[in-house]
């Protein structure tokens, strides 16, 4: 069994918390949970926890977060809150253009908009799981793949309507490897049982060219050169977990991850090479600027800024030490979700 990463842990607790919170404020109905309750329009939404934002056709914004909330906006001032028919916490928002989207959090669910935001349906939906799912890419308007908590990996083939579980044993210890196929023949129930909690948790995805990348707990990068049917792990270069990776403007790859580690290859991937960044933070997300800037959003209200391709980097610490979960760089600013809802980081 692997350890829980610090990003998990946290969604875990808040997904403990928000079923305690609603099962306290709602009425007692055999038809009516905490599960299948739409989010309810909340005039502080731009407010709460939000942890992620996607920028959508050039010229708006799309924010997700706790009790199901959406929040779109055009100037990153003005808020207006989508109808979404759940209220669970939803983790992650990708749009394929400017009227298809998707969005995936706690309970394994995946939502679709048509329409730009505006309106959500239920794809997916597992309480059942006990999982969260942590992100999500679609390659053309039917392919899509969403990883999460555990080894969770779904995938489509038309657009959402059906989704259908991959379990990637290629991600298993040789040790857990062994256990399992011992297991399977001895007891295929318990085997079932050990399979959805022994792979890694899966926390971020992208899209690069044809190839897709992959970061996860106890050190996992891997890349796909077929949309995630088949993976390729790289060597292991550090064992704590990586929450995002991304090429800069010159073409190289970045990861960052827990206790402000961030590494950078110039070989895509083969070899990497550890640079200092000043701070033991967490760090969630990384924004490439329009001018060749890049910015690492961190726990603690950790900023780390580098304009010389990612090999160092200028720690700035935000005063209010909230967190700074995920972010894109939007008309000229930075534009960040954080606990405390939308923030602009002025630089």
């Amino acid at each position: 069994m692997s350890f829980a990463s610090s990003r998990i842990t946290i969604l875990f607790l808040l997904y403990l918390f928000s079923q305690i919170s609603l099962a306290a404020e709602l009425p007692v109905n055999e038809n009516n949970s905490a599960n299948n309750t739409p989010s309810v329009k909340a005039r502080l939404a731009s407010r709460s926890l939000l942890l992620d934002i996607a920028i959508v056709g050039g010229n708006k914004l799309v924010a997700v977060g706790e009790h199901g909330h959406i929040i779109l906006s055009s100037d990153a001032i003005n808020w207006q809150q989508a109808a979404v028919p759940l209220q669970i916490t939803l983790t992650s928002v990708f749009f394929y253009n400017s009227k298809l989207g998707w969005a995936v959090g706690h309970d394994a669910t995946i939502l679709h908009t048509k329409d730009g935001g505006l309106k959500w349906q239920i794809q997916q939906h597992k309480p059942e799981l006990e999982k969260p799912l942590l992100d999500i890419v679609f390659k053309s308007p039917q392919e899509g793949v969403a990883i999460g908590a555990y080894g969770l990996l779904f995938r489509t083939q038309d657009g959402g309507k059906t989704w259908q579980n991959e379990f990637h044993k290629e991600f298993l210890l040789p040790d857990n490897a062994k256990y399992l196929a011992k297991l399977k023949q001895e007891d295929e129930e318990a085997y079932l049982d050990e399979a959805s909690t022994i792979l890694s948790h899966f926390n971020r995805l992208v899209m690069d060219g044809r190839t897709l990348y992959m970061v996860g707990e106890i050190g996992l990068i891997a890349k796909s050169n077929d949309f995630g049917r088949n993976w390729h792990r790289f060597d292991e270069i550090y064992q704590g977990s990586f929450f995002d990776i991304a090429r800069t403007q010159q073409g190289n790859l970045l990861v960052v991850g827990l206790r402000g580690h961030v590494f950078r290859s110039l070989k895509n991937g083969i070899l990497w090479h550890q640079r200092q960044t000043n701070t033991t933070a967490l760090i969630n997300d990384i924004v490439l600027s329009g001018d060749e800037r890049i910015f690492l959003l961190g726990n603690n209200g950790t900023l780390l800024e580098s304009i010389d391709d990612g090999q160092s980097y200028r720690l700035r610490v935000q005063k209010d030490g909230k967190s700074l979960i995920a972010g894109v760089w939007f008309n000229k600013q930075l534009i960040v979700v954080s606990d405390v809802g939308i923030k602009k980081i002025f630089l």
